[in-house]
């Protein structure tokens, strides 16, 4: 008789088949967790080689040797430029620009002739061009001066004179004399010379050779011989017989898209009020960083207007002329009056701002090649030659106060009064 084996079956881990799979089963959870840290190490090295690729605000397109992308037709407002020649400041043609937009500066001009307060767009003008110049014509104390800076330097201000008649604001000595020339024929001196020189106007404050982002250089696509760290006035002419709404709005020269819908015999009828109310200009001021940060993507509009970064809230108005290193305190502009809407502050911005406008500027039927580039600026304006009617809109939070002496140096106090009219804005209850 064979007795039962009642002893403990011997476990299962013992089986020679149950080994092999677990051993195989294990490796394979090895190979797993391997393969998946190798993946997630390479997915990790290719966000980093993303996120060191550079990306740009701005399109990357290649324009051929073109004048327009446009179909070749019939541009109405080609050839509108009335083309008024320069004249001699001595017959006072009209009050010029730019002027100096201080807060209590006014001109010396008499003149019964009003800026357009209103927002442009509430008119009916519409932008007809977008240009710029290297530095400022206009002159703001604080913003944009003579104590400003820039990657070359700055311009300053004459000593002080007993004639306030022969004054010269904003002289720069060693700088070509471009007076006796046309606006076109400036251009084409500049973009034939090698060293692409034209007269600088005052700088902004912002400027500071220790930040990289005011000294990095910046690939530009688009926009010629510009430069970050650098001054620039922009401005917006806006007329109420412009192409508004078609192909043909945006025009270089300016004058053309001014003119485009207003021959000269309708032209001669209108009246000093009519012009300054149909015709006026935005200016800004920037300085060019190499930052992404202050990307403005819609320059070619207009300029900005936003509460918060205080853009386009500190408005001066005033009327005068058309501006250029054509003009200057002897040889004035005959296109005026008109409506002047200038930014008192300076505004940093990205260099791929402007690279996107000039992209747009040649997306335009017309070809404004010519405005891609830094014109010159003008002297600024002497006093006798200032219109006596700038004006500032106040907004609601803002209340009137006086004090605007406290801003000012005992220096700028003396050029404001010696060559214009100070006035407290506590003598004003609602524009100054």
């Amino acid at each position: 008789m064979v007795e039962a084996d009642n002893s403990p079956s011997k476990p299962n881990s013992e089986n020679p088949v149950v080994l092999v799979l677990g051993g195989t089963t294990i490796a394979f959870l090895i190979a797993t967790i391997v393969l998946a840290v190798q993946k997630n190490n390479l997915s990790a090295e290719s966000s980093s080689a993303a996120l060191e690729v550079p990306m740009s605000n701005v399109p990357d397109n290649k324009f051929y040797d073109i004048a327009s992308i446009f179909s070749l037709g019939d541009n109405k407002c080609d050839g509108t430029n009335p083309k008024f020649d320069n004249v001699d400041c001595i017959h006072v043609p009209g009050p010029q620009a730019g002027a100096n937009v201080t807060k209590g500066y006014v001109g010396g001009l008499e003149t019964d002739v009003e800026p357009n307060l209103k927002n442009y767009w509430q008119t009916a003008m519409c932008p007809v061009n977008v240009h710029w110049h290297l530095g400022t014509e206009h002159y703001s104390v604080g913003e944009y001066d003579e104590n400003g800076n820039g990657p070359h330097g700055n311009v300053g201000l004459e000593p002080e004179s007993g004639d306030a008649e022969s004054y010269h604001d904003g002289h720069t000595e060693g700088v070509k004399d471009f007076a006796n020339m046309t606006d076109d024929e400036v251009d084409s001196r500049f973009l034939a010379a090698e060293d692409h020189e034209v007269r600088g106007g005052f700088r902004c404050h912002h400027y500071d050779e220790n930040d990289e982002k005011f000294t990095k250089p910046y690939e530009w696509k688009h926009c010629v011989h510009m430069e970050v760290g650098e001054t620039y006035e922009v401005h917006w002419p806006h007329s109420a017989a412009g192409a508004c709404g078609t192909v043909d709005q945006y025009q270089t020269p300016f004058y053309d898209g001014v003119f485009c819908n207003l021959d000269l015999e309708t032209f001669s009828t209108l009246g000093p009020q009519d012009i300054a109310s149909a015709v006026g200009v935005q200016a800004q001021i920037f300085t060019i960083v190499n930052d992404e940060s202050y990307f403005y993507p819609d320059l070619i509009r207009g300029w900005i207007v936003d509460e918060q970064e205080n853009m386009g809230q500190d408005v001066a108005y005033y009327t005068g002329s058309t501006t250029g290193t054509s003009r200057n305190n002897d040889i004035c502009s005959a296109y005026t009056p008109i409506t002047w809407q200038v930014d008192r502050k300076c505004h940093m911005i990205s260099a791929s701002s402007f690279d996107k406008l000039c992209y747009d500027m040649k997306l335009q039927r017309d070809d404004m090649s010519k405005d891609l580039h830094a014109h010159g600026s003008r002297e600024l304006v002497k006093d006798s030659l200032v219109a006596n009617n700038q004006a500032r809109q106040l907004h609601e939070h803002e209340p009137v106060t006086g004090g605007d002496e406290s801003e000012l140096t005992a220096e700028q106090l003396r050029h404001l009064r010696t060559y214009g009219h100070y006035h407290k804005s506590s003598d004003h209850q609602e524009w100054y």
